[in-house]
């Protein structure tokens, strides 16, 4: 564990707390416990470790060891937590004892998802298949078979939260699942039955990343085509299409009245639901944005040049900007005034979030007080501009032969133009060791946009 580093202005290491080694590999996932004291991390080593959030100091209290392969994917559930691992297997742990209690086997490839709903798990799988497990005994229950190429998000509706349940075409209470494809579409499931109810087809490449509005009756999309799109679940009809982008959509997170996401365009967009217009752009990332989190007012991002960044959802303005990790950040999570950060370069690394409220605050002081600057110089511009006119004709014509604001540097003259200031971020040159193209090519095999074999 690293000690308490000092915040240096603007400089690498401002604002961490902590720097946890342990893993041998890079971290490729996190979760964290329903009551947040535990976080867990899943790396390329083929472990994971048990990390305490609330101590004093953030203490590794368990190492799970067993897969044979790298870990892609995990997710609490009461006191087990399950992991998803390129070996083909999903394993639930007992995380006092730290101890294996059953490993699921019966996909064909890798596990990219994971989800629990407490008496069932869902796994998707490379091998086009979505699967639903039973949470005690481990029994295989359901197999969603349709999808042509790997399957990588899931939604899962329960019967009970869905309100337009009745309007599916099956009776009322029926739980729902939804898939997404490299196959280019979403298929809509009876858990049940185990059918297609249907396929939202659209999308000109794979799709990547998944969300729901609150109600259950509009899923959104996003895709390696580099476009998010809105769907009604009742009809499967495309509602909106967001345009934008300039490169995979990597994540994305519905929340009210907008929809955002990431993309391996550098950016993060903010997109009005009701009208598909994009209505903030957050840049600053020099590579990938890899996951995000609207936050309080604030939109959280993780990113391949191993940087997390705050922005002001509103203003799309940085707020506070978390450096000190040598390789792309994967993953993140956040547990009350802290962020959590997993990176390939094998370290999970803690941030102080505190007082970022007040960062906003003085931010805007500034803003107001720069805008009221710019009005007085403006304000002295003009009068400056009128004053040697008024000279020129209260003396008569050609005061020493000069014509009216012919003086040299006259207020007349135009002030030189504002530069136009463009972010040189697709430089490799000045792109940390994390940003080199393997990034990409790794996202996208794990998030989809990698043709199956």
């Amino acid at each position: 564990m690293g000690g308490c580093n000092s915040k240096d202005a603007d400089g690498p290491g401002q604002y961490l707390l902590y720097t946890c080694p342990g893993h041998s590999g890079g971290i490729n996932c996190m979760a964290l416990s329903d009551d947040g004291s535990v976080i867990a991390t899943g790396s390329e080593d083929s472990t994971a470790r048990l990390w305490t959030t609330r101590t004093e100091e953030c203490e590794c209290i368990g190492v799970l060891a067993g897969h044979s392969d790298y870990i892609n994917c995990m997710a609490f559930m009461e006191h087990y937590l399950l992991t998803g691992s390129n070996d083909k297997t999903i394993r639930k742990w007992d995380v006092a004892s730290c101890d294996c209690v059953f490993v699921f086997s019966g996909h064909a490839s890798l596990i990219n998802r994971i989800i629990c709903t407490g008496d069932f798990i869902f796994t998707s799988s490379y091998d086009r298949t979505a699967r639903a497990w039973d949470f005690d005994n481990g029994d295989l229950i359901r197999v969603f078979s349709g999808h042509k190429r790997g399957v990588y998000p899931m939604i899962f509706i329960t019967g009970e939260d869905d309100a337009a349940n009745d309007e599916f075409g099956i009776d009322a209470g029926r739980d729902l699942l939804v898939t997404g494809s490299a196959d280019f579409t979403a298929k809509l499931w009876s858990f049940e039955s185990g059918k297609c109810l249907r396929t939202f087809k659209g999308h000109t490449g794979a799709i990547t990343c998944m969300g729901m509005d609150n109600k259950g009756s509009t899923l959104f999309t996003g895709s390696t085509d580099m476009t998010v799109r809105s769907w009604n679940m009742v009809t499967g009809e495309e509602l909106k299409l967001f345009e934008g982008h300039q490169a995979s959509i990597i994540c994305l997170q519905v929340a009210g009245k907008l929809v955002y996401s990431g993309s391996s365009d550098h950016t993060a967009r903010a997109w009005v639901i009701e009208f598909g217009h994009c209505t903030r752009v957050f840049k600053g990332h020099r590579h990938t944005v890899s996951s995000l989190k609207v936050h309080k007012g604030f939109l959280v991002t993780s990113c391949g040049d191993g940087i997390v960044r705050v922005f002001d959802a509103k203003s799309g303005s940085i707020q506070r900007s978390f450096r000190g990790h040598d390789n792309m950040v994967n993953c993140f999570k956040i547990v009350d005034e802290k962020i959590f950060t997993g990176s390939y370069d094998t370290t999970m690394r803690i941030w102080d979030m505190s007082n970022i409220e007040d960062d906003l605050n003085v931010l805007k002081d500034k803003s107001k007080a720069g805008k009221a600057g710019a009005k007085k110089k403006d304000k002295d511009r003009k009068k400056n501009s009128i004053e040697p006119t008024s000279a020129g004709l209260g003396n008569g014509v050609g005061v020493g032969g000069g014509g009216v604001g012919s003086a040299p540097g006259s207020a007349n003259q135009r002030p030189e133009d504002e530069k136009i200031l463009i972010d040189d971020s697709l430089s490799p040159s000045k792109s940390p060791e994390s940003a080199t193209p393997s990034h990409d090519q790794q996202l996208q095999q794990r998030n989809g946009s990698a043709p199956m074999a």
